[in-house]
């Protein structure tokens, strides 16, 4: 807990509040003693301390953070999936988006004392380095990647003005990821007893960590405030699409048909690709062990989200006549 507060408990700024990564996080700054504020998406009543706002109109953004007055901020709220279909919004939201989030954060008269940027491992690109390090060349590949990598740029633009950290996630998975992503559509076609999926190349190995380790790792980053650096999040162990087909199956208790689709298979795509956790672990520790298979089975039993336990105490009408354009944890 944030013992040189500027309120009677601390507070926590999560842009993406209500996405996919976003209410872990919550839980685990919670649980360390943190009001909870944020951003959100959607038309699902916003609760105490949660707000619309479009991270691109910087009054509303400003306007935001002159209200929290945060301890800390984590910066999820982006365009997340690779695939989106508007390249405009991935660039703006999170680009502009970031800009816009910084700046206000810079105004304030007690700056926070920690600012986590969620990047990706996806600004790497397809990169042979096979296990991959902070120190590996960013080759983007994809509009996204870009944005990310753009990103970053931005945020270093800020780093003398704000102790400002950047992650880059590998993939990661949990319930209440959308199934547009990978894994939960394996999931879903096995909650549904489907008998046949059409994926891509079988035989790719990525590096997969489940949501709730994500998490605990932004909540243990955040609080000891490595400003200046990137962190990979990953696990530095990969597993092949077959390897975890072959996982599911087991826990489901039936083989599915796979159909390869060619629409799915991408030119020049990386057989491999795993994260060094090194940096991560020396500066946090190791977290604790949840391996996929455990993942997996928690995703294809549990059948209801897992809302997030957030303790607010701000005023909810600030900005709710304003209202975002898209946003979604990163």
């Amino acid at each position: 807990m944030d013992t040189h507060s500027k309120h009677a408990r601390p507070r926590a700024l999560i842009t993406g509040l209500r996405g996919f990564t976003g209410e872990y996080l919550a839980r685990e700054l919670s649980a360390c003693g943190y009001d909870i504020y944020g951003t959100a998406y959607g038309n699902e009543a916003l609760g105490l301390g949660v707000y619309y706002v479009d991270l691109c109109d910087p009054v509303a953004v400003q306007e935001v953070v002159n209200q929290v007055q945060p301890d800390i901020v984590a910066h999820l709220a982006a365009i997340s999936f690779v695939g989106h279909g508007n390249v405009e919004d991935i660039y703006r939201i999170n680009v502009v988006g970031t800009r816009n989030l910084l700046a206000a954060l810079s105004n304030l008269p007690t700056p926070p004392r920690s600012v986590l940027v969620a990047s990706s491992a996806n600004i790497y690109g397809n990169s042979s380095a096979g296990v991959i390090a902070e120190t590996e060349t960013p080759q983007p590949a994809n509009d996204y990647a870009v944005s990310k990598l753009a990103m970053e740029h931005v945020a270093r633009l800020w780093m003398d003005k704000l102790p400002i950290f950047i992650t880059r996630p590998f993939n990661y998975t949990g319930v209440g990821q959308a199934d547009n992503f990978l894994l939960p559509k394996i999931i879903s076609h096995f909650k549904r007893q489907a008998t046949q999926i059409e994926l891509g190349n079988l035989d790719v190995a990525r590096d997969f960590s489940d949501v709730r380790n994500v998490a605990k790792a932004y909540c243990e980053l955040l609080l000891k405030a490595p400003a200046g650096e990137t962190f990979n999040i990953c696990t530095g162990q990969a597993y092949t699409l077959r390897e975890v087909i072959q996982l599911v199956e087991e826990l489901a208790g039936y083989p599915i048909q796979v159909q390869v689709n060619p629409a799915f298979v991408r030119a020049n795509e990386v057989r491999i690709l795993i994260g060094n956790p090194d940096k991560l672990h020396r500066c946090i520790g190791v977290l604790p062990s949840i391996e996929l298979k455990q993942t997996l089975q928690w995703m294809l039993f549990e059948h209801n989200l897992i809302r997030a336990a957030v303790n607010t105490v701000s005023n909810p009408s600030l900005v709710q006549s304003r209202h975002v354009m898209i946003e979604a944890a990163a």
